[in-house]
């Protein structure tokens, strides 16, 4: 997907490049780190974030897909959706997070936060390809934290 990128996305748990901490791990508790992010185009309809890991061994997974979060949105603490979010089915099957979990070596993470020209409409428990079309389809600006996760 090829949209300009002017949304900043930060954590308070990692900087970005840096290791995410064990704790937002599946060798910790797995809580979703907290977001933040700033510079949303003022066009924009809503959001979306997408949490994939491109180093997985048989290609891209993605942790977790948010879909549809209103435009004035600017932090997720602790992974806290507002009410009625949709989210989408990830690739380890299930709706929700995922935390990281590498079955080896040092992985990247990246947390790509996508301003929509509009909602979607794609609902609570969609299947991941579907959910991905949609934000490819309305996505006109993005911004990306990556962090890293050894095993």
């Amino acid at each position: 997907m090829t949209v300009p990128t002017p949304i900043t996305v930060t954590s308070s748990a990692f900087a970005d490049g840096e290791a995410i901490p064990r704790d937002h791990t599946c060798d910790g508790a797995g809580r979703v780190p907290s977001l933040a992010w700033s510079d949303v185009p003022d066009d924009a309809g809503a959001l979306a974030l997408v949490v994939d890991d491109p180093d997985a061994p048989s290609g891209t997974f993605t942790h977790w897909v948010v879909l549809d979060l209103p435009v004035d949105t600017r932090e997720l603490p602790d992974g806290r959706l507002p009410a009625g979010t949709p989210q989408a089915v990830n690739s380890g099957g299930r709706t929700g997070w995922y935390p990281p979990c590498p079955p080896s070596g040092t992985h990247r993470y990246r947390f790509t936060v996508h301003a929509l020209s509009r909602a979607t409409g794609v609902p609570d428990g969609a299947p991941l390809e579907r959910a991905l079309a949609a934000i490819r389809g309305f996505a006109v600006a993005s911004g990306t934290l990556e962090g890293t996760y050894s095993r």
